[in-house]
């Protein structure tokens, strides 16, 4: 049996960085809503196509939000309590960012 992936964050996320975090992913949302609605009005696939590339840097950057605040807590307290795999997950994590 596959083992859950999810599991909680010891270090919980500053209010300001939920936030932060959720205002990215409704302006995301809301550029993907536009890119839908460009389908559906039949605009030039140039224009639909930067927005992608928009919405895709965008989610990157979400990505690279997520990953530091991982280093800085997550991976920190496990490099101090000699956790031996934490180091391979990092670097996992960052190609899967890629």
């Amino acid at each position: 049996m596959k083992e859950c992936c999810c599991r909680e964050k010891k270090i919980p996320r500053s209010e300001e960085e939920v936030k932060t975090l959720k205002n990215r992913i409704h302006r995301i949302i809301g550029q993907l809503n536009g890119i839908e609605k460009m389908i559906d009005e039949n605009r030039y696939c140039g224009d639909i196509l930067i927005q992608v590339a928009a919405v895709e840097k965008a989610l990157e950057n979400v990505g690279y939000a997520i990953l530091q605040n991982h280093l800085e807590t997550c991976v920190r307290d496990g490099v101090k309590e000699d956790d031996e795999a934490i180091m391979s997950e990092v670097i996992d994590l960052v190609k899967k960012l890629k």
